[in-house]
C-alpha cells in the first residue's frame, strides 16, 4: 500500500520558500500524519524547447533555484532538480520515492491545465494522486462573479465585485505559513543544478535580480516611489514602476504578500494615490488569468468571434513591415526605442506595449497574435494570459478592450509621454542630438536641421514605414466589417 503520508511538491511557477499553499498543505498533512515531504522541480522540455538558447528567463529561473535550495535546506529539506518532459518525470518521480500525492499550485493556462491532467491521469492509475492548490491569483476561476453568477467580461465591475469580495473574505490574502511545518520535510541530498549548457542555454547576464531576495529588494526599493505611481506610472523616462512582473511571473514573490501590504499601508494612510492604483494591477493579473480559463480560445482566436472577420494585411509586404516593427526601424522614435529596449534588456515599460501593439495592430494592420508570439519570446515577464489580454485589447478584439475606432497616435503618445525625449535618447542614441520638440518626428525636421545635427534619414535614422494618418483610414475601413456585422 503507498503511504498517503510521503509526498512530494513539484515546484513550477512559485519558487520561492514562504507563503507557498502547496508546500504547506503537503508539510502540515505530513507532519498531522507521521510522513515527509519531497520537492522538486522539472526544466521541462516540452518548454525549453521552443526558446531561444539565449534565453534570459531560463538563467533567471536557473540562479532562482540555487535560492530556493538554499532556503529549503535551513528550514530542513532540499530541492531535487531534474530535467526532461515533466509529464513523464513526474509520474517516475512520484513511483521512485513511493509517494502517495503530489502536491502542486495550479496554472489556468491550456497548455499547463493539459499536461497537469495528464500527469494526474498517470498518477491516478498507479495508485497516487495530484492535490492542487490556488497561489499565483487572490482569485482564480469562478471566485468573482456576476450577481447573476456569470463570468466578468468587463474589467471594473470585476475589480469593484473582487475588492468586496475581499473585504468579505481578507483570509484570501492570508500567508500559507512554512514554519512551523518544517518538521515535515525530507533529508535530501545535496541539489546538482544543471548547468546552463546542459540545458541547452547560454550563459549570460540576469535579467533582473533573481530568487526571493531579488523580489524583496524590487519591493522594498518601489515602496518610497508608491505614492506617485498612479501619476509617474505614464512615463518610460522615469524609475516608476516596481519591476516585480518578473517575479511575479515566476514567483520569487507572493501576491498575497503584496497585497498583504498593500492593504495595510493604506488602512493606515499610507501609499498616496499610487497605492490604489497598483492594487489594481494586482486585480488585472487576476482578471486575465480568470477570462483566459473560461475562454481558453482567446491564445488562438479573438475573444469577440466577429473580429475574427478582420483582414489583416499579409504577404511580403507585412513580412518587411513586421520586421522593421521587431527590429526598432519603423521611424516613429517612441515605437523604435520602445522595441530596442524590449530586445536589448526583455523588459518593456508597460505604456510602452499599449504604444507599439497598437501601432503593430492599427498602424500596419497586421495581425495582433504575430506581436504575441514576439513577445511571448522576448519579454522577461511573458504570462500568457496577461500577454493575451494586452494584445487583445490594443487590437480591439478582446474583452473590455480599446475600442477599435480609437487609434494612438505614436508621434502624439511620445509628445505626452517622453516630452523632452529622454527615454529616446536613452534606446535610439543616433537621435540624441535633436532638441525636444523634433525628437518625436524627426522626418518634419527641415534638412538643413537635421544636417547641423549631423543626421541623414534613411543612413542614420529610417523615414516612418507608413503615414499615420493614412494607416488610420485604412483601419477604420478594415474594422468596417465588424461594425457592418
Amino acid at each position: 500500500m503507498i503511504p498517503k503520508s510521503k509526498s512530494l511538491v513539484w515546484f513550477r511557477r512559485d519558487l520561492r520558500a514562504f507563503d507557498h499553499a502547496a508546500l504547506h498543505h503537503a508539510l502540515r498533512d505530513a507532519v498531522q500524519g507521521g510522513g515527509s515531504v519531497h520537492c522538486v522541480f522539472v526544466f521541462d522540455t516540452d518548454i525549453l524547447a521552443e526558446l531561444p538558447r539565449d534565453d534570459r528567463r531560463v538563467r533567471f529561473i536557473h540562479a532562482s533555484l540555487r535560492e530556493l535550495d538554499t532556503e529549503l535546506r535551513k528550514l530542513g529539506g532540499g530541492l531535487s532538480v531534474q530535467h526532461g518532459a515533466a509529464q513523464e518525470l513526474i509520474p517516475r518521480l512520484a513511483a521512485e520515492l513511493g509517494v502517495g500525492s503530489v502536491y502542486l499550485n495550479d496554472d489556468y493556462e491550456p497548455g499547463a491545465i493539459a499536461r497537469d491532467a495528464a500527469v494526474a491521469a498517470a498518477l491516478h492509475a498507479d495508485g497516487r494522486a495530484l492535490l492542487r492548490f490556488k497561489d499565483q491569483v487572490i482569485f482564480e476561476k469562478s471566485e468573482v462573479l456576476t450577481l447573476a453568477g456569470g463570468i466578468y467580461g468587463v474589467f471594473t465591475p470585476y475589480k469593484n465585485a473582487w475588492l468586496k469580495r475581499l473585504i468579505a473574505q481578507p483570509e484570501a490574502a492570508a500567508p500559507w505559513m512554512i514554519e512551523p511545518y518544517a518538521a515535515g520535510f525530507a533529508q535530501v541530498p545535496a541539489m546538482r543544478l544543471p548547468s546552463l549548457a546542459e540545458l541547452g542555454f547560454d550563459a549570460g547576464p540576469l535579467p533582473a535580480p533573481p530568487g526571493m531576495s531579488g523580489a524583496t529588494q524590487s519591493f522594498e526599493d518601489f515602496l518610497p516611489r508608491l505614492g506617485e505611481y498612479g501619476t509617474a506610472r505614464d512615463f518610460p523616462a522615469l524609475d516608476s514602476t516596481s519591476r516585480l512582473s518578473i517575479h511575479l511571473r515566476f514567483g520569487t514573490t507572493s501576491v498575497r504578500h503584496l497585497v498583504r501590504t498593500l492593504r495595510q499601508m493604506m488602512a493606515h494612510g499610507a501609499g498616496g494615490t499610487g497605492a490604489p492604483v497598483w492594487l489594481s494591477e494586482l486585480v488585472w493579473r487576476d482578471f486575465y488569468a480568470m477570462i483566459l480559463f473560461h475562454h481558453p480560445h482567446i491564445a488562438q482566436r479573438s475573444f469577440k468571434p466577429a473580429f475574427d472577420a478582420v483582414a489583416w494585411e499579409a504577404g511580403d509586404a507585412a513580412s518587411a513591415l513586421f520586421a522593421a516593427w521587431c527590429e526598432g526601424r519603423t521611424g516613429y522614435p517612441l515605437v523604435d526605442a520602445a522595441m530596442v529596449q524590449l530586445n536589448t534588456t526583455g523588459f518593456m515599460h508597460n505604456r510602452l506595449r499599449m504604444v507599439t501593439a497598437s501601432f503593430l495592430v492599427k498602424d500596419l494592420g497586421i495581425d495582433w497574435r504575430w506581436g504575441e508570439r514576439y513577445f511571448a519570446r522576448q519579454l522577461n515577464d511573458y504570462d500568457l494570459a496577461s500577454n493575451v489580454g494586452g494584445w487583445q485589447w490594443a487590437a480591439s478584439t478582446g474583452c473590455d478592450a480599446q475600442p477599435w475606432f480609437r487609434i494612438f497616435n505614436p508621434t502624439t503618445q511620445s509628445q505626452k509621454f517622453d516630452r523632452q525625449g529622454a527615454f529616446i535618447r536613452q534606446y535610439l542614441p543616433q537621435l540624441a542630438t535633436l532638441d525636444a520638440r523634433d525628437i518625436h518626428a524627426p522626418w518634419l525636421v527641415p534638412a538643413d536641421e537635421l544636417e547641423r545635427c549631423g543626421i541623414v534619414l534613411g543612413r542614420d535614422y529610417p523615414q516612418p514605414v507608413v503615414d499615420h494618418a493614412q494607416a488610420r483610414q485604412r483601419t477604420l475601413a478594415r474594422f468596417a466589417v465588424v461594425k457592418a456585422g
